[in-house]
């Protein structure tokens, strides 16, 4: 199948690369960092939000633009290359997600337009250890009231709306809901994430069970694995430039064979890649009936894909690479983080093959 983004997709990523290159460089991220805040930037959200980012998957009649979710993995992409802190994975995705498939006609009516202005930030919690393993669940739920504990939800420490998963349920909890404590962590990849406990929560139960809760992980793998080829690319694109201006030996590096195969690796892992997440995305604006064949194949692939393009932007750029002042360092951190979340590599191999019946 060929895959190809169509002229307002394509307008939306152009827009996307122009706005984070100028207003969420790097160089933003970095600051964040030095200034310990942690992921939090609401001004740069609100702006992102203004432009139409927290509403691109919810419908119009909600607020959003309904655009799908190739337009949203366009914009994902463009934010990973730019290491951007921001709720646009979980909210305007993960968060906005789970709402739209699980929530009840109130609780839509009440949330989305909220997510997609950008008022309010949602996240999902998922995991209780220190591996992805959304079926393992000792949360409890009694008399309207959750008890239990969740471990790394990203933007946990943000998020204004909680969607919580048991292993087979999903309730509703407001941030500031008597009996819940957030944990902030500070994470390699200066994102910012948090370890939550539940201790007699009010939250409200959603709609479906174990399939639903599958359906909006993958949802939430999918556009994670958008964020990491943008990651991969951009950490390509940095290290082959490196590669044709770098001398040595009274040479460009790049014009060393070893080199030159290093790269072209990288540069056919990645198009395979970009190809398995496109083709993600559109197998979930289709509602296709093997969205978690492709979530697995696109999560696979972009853990494996980020790995290397991380590791050879550090080892190619020599000592350089090396250096917190050199931005490698805080592409690879961003990659291992990536490749975790939802599930690393090994797990979603081994989901593949059992969804395949092996």
């Amino acid at each position: 199948m060929t895959f190809t983004l169509n002229d307002e997709q394509r307008m939306l990523k152009d827009a996307a690369r122009d706005f984070l290159r100028e207003q969420a460089p790097v160089t933003r991220l970095r600051k964040q960092r030095d200034e310990k805040k942690n992921g939090r930037d609401p001004d740069l959200w609100r702006e992102m939000a203004a432009m139409g980012w927290a509403g691109v998957i919810i419908p119009e009649e909600f607020g959003g633009a309904g655009l799908g979710c190739v337009a949203l993995g366009a914009v994902l992409e463009e934010s990973g290359r730019t290491l951007v802190a921001s709720p646009l994975h979980s909210s305007a995705l993960a968060g906005a997600s789970a709402l739209l498939l699980a929530g009840t006609d109130a609780q839509k009516q009440e949330w989305l337009p909220k997510i997609a202005a950008g008022e309010v930030t949602a996240t999902i919690a998922i995991d209780e250890g220190a591996h992805h393993a959304p079926t393992k669940s000792k949360l409890k739920f009694e008399g309207g009231k959750l008890t239990g504990e969740k471990k790394y939800v990203a933007d946990g420490h943000i998020a204004d709306l909680i969607i919580v998963a048991s292993a087979d349920a999903l309730y509703l909890v407001k941030s500031d809901a008597a009996g819940l404590t957030r944990r902030e962590l500070i994470t390699a990849d200066s994102r910012g994430a948090a370890d939550l406990k539940f201790e007699g929560v009010a939250a409200e139960k959603m709609n479906g069970g174990a399939d639903m809760i599958d359906a909006i992980l993958d949802r939430a793998r999918i556009g994670l694995a958008a964020e990491m080829v943008g990651q991969a690319s951009e950490a390509f694109e940095i290290t082959s430039e490196y590669l044709k201006t770098r001398r040595q030996f009274g040479q460009v590096i790049g014009g060393f064979q070893a080199l030159q195969h290093r790269a072209a690796k990288l540069f056919t892992d990645l198009e395979l890649t970009r190809s398995c997440v496109l083709a993600a995305l559109d197998a979930l604006d289709r509602d296709a009936d093997n969205i978690a064949e492709y979530a697995s194949l696109a999560k696979a692939r972009a853990s494996e894909t980020l790995h290397l393009a991380s590791n050879e932007m550090v080892q190619l750029h020599g000592g350089i690479g090396m250096t917190d002042e050199h931005d490698a360092g805080l592409y690879l951190k961003r990659a291992r983080v990536a490749e975790a979340l939802y599930g690393g590599a090994s797990f979603h191999r081994d989901r593949y093959a059992s969804l395949l019946g092996f």
